[in-house]
């Protein structure tokens, strides 16, 4: 696993988070539904053959990571 202080460059924009939910699909669902209450989703969710979800949702911050 990479350290922090080494990991690759980023290649999203700040304030969008990469969400990767562990659930079976009624859980994810569920999941799902209360973060797109509090923030914009901004990709569809996709459901892989390892039972990982991903979504992008876009958190509102802007600020730089400092590191």
């Amino acid at each position: 696993m990479a350290r922090r202080d080494t990991r690759e460059p980023r290649s999203t924009l700040p304030g969008i988070a990469d969400i990767r939910i562990t659930a079976d699909e009624a859980t994810t669902a569920i999941v799902l539904d209360v973060l797109r209450t509090q923030f914009i989703a901004t990709s569809v969710s996709r459901r892989y053959t390892s039972g990982n979800t991903y979504v992008q949702l876009d958190a509102g911050c802007t600020d730089p990571d400092p590191d």
